[in-house]
């Protein structure tokens, strides 16, 4: 079985030595490495080029999405099973290997992986999720971590979407659902997810196979993803029940609560239990990674102060998004019809 491993990157420079130290010390070598570049304007190119520790072959697609990028280097590649990670990110030695490992035919494995047997192939699975953590060091880092990611506790795996910063599936089964949405600019790992889960259902997990990416370092850059984020999930149609939710919450829920605390103070709890169970779990993840920021109460506590701010505004950013991504894909039904 030969193994691909695809990347696009974007003005990746600085971040590029991490990972490529990383692919180079894989204990499971990929048998290529292609990544696929969208136009970059910094040294990106001449990073990779300058790799000698491993083959790259670099396509350059300027002005490509990712999921256009993604399809390229696919499409370029000879192996039989494709890994996916992105730029930004650095894998763990065993990272390849215990991704691949559920792909891999084999008769002695076990089950530890929550796959159910393919006919004829004990074991065989056409789609593996990975694991990833956030590479943290400043309070908001830590705070980003806690607030927005999943800790392995929280995975149920039948049930886990793999990020494409940690996946890997076999080209024929990339093939059958025709690649990524190159018509989505974002979430289309989640669209390219879920043609998946049509054909492949349950997907195999390797909580082994962990990556570590930086979250975004800013509040002015996160409000930019999360608005990108919900833009993709109109475009996509994704999610209906839990913007509407949100929407409730916020525009009719709070405000109606704050009306009724003027005839008694008493439904104030109400909006103090509701804000206690919002962030409850992103508290508690919390509580652990504090240690990463070397016992400085100042650090400590600007981490626990930025949890419900970065909240709010991932809330309010999706709020935006959303009605934006739903604009843009009337228009372009309208369009079609």
């Amino acid at each position: 079985m030969t193994v691909s491993l695809i990347i696009t990157v974007l003005n990746e420079a600085r971040s590029l030595p991490a990972l490529l130290d990383s692919i180079a010390a894989q204990t499971r070598p990929p048998d290529e490495v292609i990544i696929c570049d969208g136009g970059s304007s910094d040294n990106t190119i001449e990073v990779l080029r300058a790799e000698q520790r491993f083959p790259v072959r670099v396509i350059e697609r300027p002005g490509s999405n990712i999921s256009q990028g993604r399809n390229a280097a696919i499409a370029a590649a000879t192996g039989d099973v494709i890994a996916s990670t992105d730029a930004g990110v650095r894998l763990e030695p065993q990272w390849l290997e215990k991704l691949i490992e559920p792909l891999t035919p084999s008769p002695t494995r076990a089950s530890a992986h929550f796959s159910v047997p393919r006919s004829g192939e004990q074991g065989r699975k056409e789609v593996c999720a990975g694991f990833f953590l956030p590479d943290v060091q400043t309070p908001f880092e830590v705070a980003m971590g806690a607030t927005v990611l999943p800790q392995l506790d929280d995975v149920q795996p039948e049930k886990f979407l793999p990020s494409s910063r940690s996946a890997a599936f076999t080209k024929a089964a990339w093939q059958a659902v025709g690649g990524y949405p190159e018509w989505l600019d974002y979430c289309e790992d989640l669209v390219f997810d879920f043609a998946l889960l049509e054909k492949y259902r349950p997907f195999a997990f390797a909580p082994e196979a962990i990556a570590h990416f930086k979250p975004r370092g800013s509040l002015k850059s996160f409000f930019r993803q999360y608005y990108l984020y919900a833009r993709g999930d109109g475009k996509a149609n994704l999610w209906l029940k839990r913007h509407f939710i949100r929407y409730g919450t916020y525009l009719a829920g709070i405000p109606g609560i704050a009306l009724l605390s003027a005839i008694s103070p008493w439904f104030l709890l109400l909006v103090v239990i509701g804000a206690a169970l919002y962030l409850k779990r992103p508290y508690q993840r919390l509580i652990p990674m504090l240690r990463s920021l070397n016992r400085s109460t100042s650090a400590q506590l600007e981490a626990i102060g930025w949890v419900p701010v970065i909240r709010v505004t991932g809330d309010i950013a999706k709020m935006i998004g959303y009605p934006a991504g739903v604009w843009w894909r009337l228009k372009h039904k309208s369009g079609r019809s």
